[in-house]
């Protein structure tokens, strides 16, 4: 737009129209800044970035490894028919235990497919 564009507008009978744009546009802006200045004093009260020598160090005898181990899964205690029931205080956190079998289940030739794979199924 050309200078001649402006002066038109501003002399036309939408002058009001062009001077709520332009107070619009200046509120717009406003509150740009203000979000700007509020979110820079928010991370000025933040605590400060860990410096390098702060970062967390791989261990002296280098770094954890993985551990695979079997595990078996802690049931349920059974509950006689005249007996109480159970309260969730009685039972603890742990779903499963160490298993005393440690030699991994393999599938047997033959007994089982996985599903669409074309196998026998269950032999």
């Amino acid at each position: 737009m050309d200078t001649a564009t402006y002066v038109q507008l501003a002399a036309s009978e939408q002058q009001w129209a062009v001077l709520a744009a332009f107070v619009g546009g200046l509120i717009v802006v406003g509150a740009l800044i203000w979000a700007v200045r509020v979110g820079m004093r928010y991370m000025d009260q933040e605590e400060p970035r860990p410096k390098p020598e702060e970062q967390p160090r791989l261990p002296d005898g280098g770094a954890v490894h993985e551990m695979r181990e079997m595990r078996e899964p802690d049931e349920m205690p059974k509950v006689e028919r005249g007996g109480s029931r159970l309260m969730p205080y009685e039972l603890h956190h742990s779903a499963t235990r160490t298993g005393k079998d440690q030699n991994r289940k393999r599938w047997l030739p033959g007994s089982s497919g996985a599903f669409g794979s074309g196998g026998p199924g269950h032999v």
